[in-house]
């Protein structure tokens, strides 16, 4: 009798599975002033104030750069995003947030998007999203200064990571009252100045050489912006769209994020 002997089956090794590629994808800019939203393969579907309505009057759950009501943040979210995203399938959300909003940015910003039942929550710094959308070189030591309506970041990259950073509460929303725009320009020129007498490399002085990326709206306030290339002594390039310059590099991010996903949840 012959005895036909089966291949032993091979070990099951576990693996780790990058996120699902056929869930949605969305982008998310939760900004002071206004909320923006970028869903993979609808585009942007949110360009709205950044308000709440818990009674009879409109209240701002995102206040210069921090999220100060985060039920109220997840209240917004489900009231604008909760009829645009597929019923099938849980997203991948990629959160802008502002370079200095730390851990605790990042934990609240995680929470009020668990409202829309994410499959991951990914967070990325909005300097960083903004060089994305501008394609720009992230070898080389790279300036953005990201002019917002409550708030103006200034932040050296490196190697594609943020390696100082400076910001102050203040922004165009705040020139309504006459103030002159001024203000803002010699908060950034005082900003890079400080980066660079604290500098210990040349990393500064590299990124100033290869000229200033502008983003936000301020970026199109020649007010603000007309000084800065005296001041700075050097270029100043605005990003194309610069007030939806972040929320456009976040979704870049997107496809990236599906295959590797980040294991700190930090792009």
């Amino acid at each position: 009798m012959t005895v036909i002997r089966r291949p032993r089956p091979a070990p099951v090794r576990h693996r780790h599975r990058p996120l699902c590629g056929r869930c949605p994808g969305l982008a998310l800019d939760l900004g002071s002033a206004r909320t923006r939203a970028f869903v993979a393969g609808r585009g942007m579907v949110l360009d709205v104030p950044t308000v709440t309505f818990p009674g009879s009057g409109a209240v701002h759950p995102v206040q210069r750069g921090t999220i100060v009501d985060t039920p109220g943040t997840a209240r917004m979210l489900e009231r604008l995003l909760g009829h645009r995203l597929p019923r099938i399938g849980r997203p991948l959300v990629v959160v802008t947030s502002p370079v200095l909003g730390g851990p605790a940015y990042r934990a609240a910003a995680r929470t009020a998007v668990g409202v829309l039942r994410p499959r991951a929550v990914l967070t990325v710094p909005g300097a960083r999203a903004v060089a994305l959308a501008a394609g720009a070189d992230h070898v080389r030591p790279l300036l953005v200064v990201d002019i917002g309506a409550h708030l103006t970041e200034v932040v050296l990259l490196a190697d594609g990571a943020v390696t100082d950073a400076r910001h102050t509460a203040l922004g165009t929303a705040d020139l309504s009252d006459g103030t002159p725009g001024e203000l803002i320009t010699e908060a950034v020129i005082g900003m890079v100045t400080e980066m660079l007498r604290q500098d210990r490399t040349s990393l500064t002085r590299t990124a100033l050489r290869r000229g200033v990326l502008l983003a936000g709206g301020g970026a199109l306030r020649p007010d603000i912006t007309g000084g800065l290339p005296g001041g700075l002594h050097c270029a100043v390039q605005p990003v194309p769209s610069p007030h939806t310059a972040a929320v456009r590099g976040a979704a870049g991010l997107l496809t990236a994020a599906h295959r590797h996903p980040p294991a700190d949840g930090v792009l």
